[in-house]
């Protein structure tokens, strides 16, 4: 367990591990689910993925363009359903030339809240490794709806298929611990502004607006929050509104199952 972040090896990762790495300079993470046989399931803008057909430049979250043609390793990296933004790719294609961390469950509310950097961990627990594959691998077949920087994100994504935890209220942020980083940075600021009149001192400033940072990050995480749900993912099409976002065949079905057995 790292102060800031968990960095592993690739030994050291397994079946269901929620999984991230850093792009652009660690401006910000792309995260995904480790389905094994070298390969991981993750979510990405629609658009992102329709456009890799036609360059094979990195796109905006690292990502190769054109997986299936430009992977000679895995002939099923790049795998997705039409119009759905969730594509299963090989671990290097995933990574690019970033390191591999492992995202952590079950922290306590001291750890949580000692990880400055959002997107780490969460104080929610995992289910078992069984049950993450298979909703990862089921939402690879039917989608994860329309991507949301602030609401449905890679790291919602992965978070979902960890707990199965949704947010009721989808007014607000959603459960990715990135997302609560950067609204709750200027939030705390705003807060703690009008202090200045009564802590003269730069340092008592700072520091008040660091705990409202940390407080505001934690009220956030899935693992306190009231608003979410625990929700089976065969029933996110009808309760969400996806129905229809993918259509699901037999044959896909067959499809998926064979991905993690080769």
């Amino acid at each position: 367990m790292g102060f800031l972040t968990h960095r592993v090896e690739r030994s050291q990762i397994k079946p269901g591990d929620h999984i991230y790495t850093y792009r652009a300079v660690f401006t910000y993470s792309h995260h995904g689910v480790y389905v094994g046989g070298s390969k991981v399931v993750h979510f990405t803008p629609e658009r992102e993925v329709n456009s890799s057909t036609e360059t094979t430049s990195p796109n905006s979250y690292g990502l190769m363009s054109s997986l299936q043609a430009s992977c000679s390793i895995f002939p099923d990296c790049g795998f997705r359903q039409p119009n759905s933004g969730v594509v299963l790719s090989c671990l290097d294609c995933f990574l690019g030339k970033g390191s591999l961390y492992c995202f952590e469950y079950g922290v306590t509310p001291s750890v949580f809240l000692s990880k400055v950097r959002g997107g780490t961990c969460t104080t929610a627990a995992s289910d078992p490794p069984e049950t993450v594959i298979h909703r990862a691998m089921y939402l690879l077949q039917n989608g994860f709806g329309n991507y949301d920087m602030f609401q449905n994100n890679c790291e919602d994504f992965a978070l979902y298929c960890k707990t199965g935890l949704l947010v009721v209220d989808t007014g607000g942020v959603g459960r990715s611990g990135q997302a609560s980083s950067i609204i709750g940075a200027p939030l705390a600021a705003i807060l703690s502004s009008p202090l200045k009149l009564l802590m003269p001192s730069p340092v008592g400033v700072a520091t008040v607006t660091a705990g409202m940072y940390c407080m505001s990050r934690y009220a956030t995480d899935i693992g306190v929050r009231t608003d979410v749900i625990k929700v089976p993912v065969e029933d996110m099409a009808v309760n969400l509104g996806w129905a229809g976002h993918c259509e699901e065949v037999d044959e896909d079905k067959e499809a998926s199952n064979q991905l993690i057995a080769r």
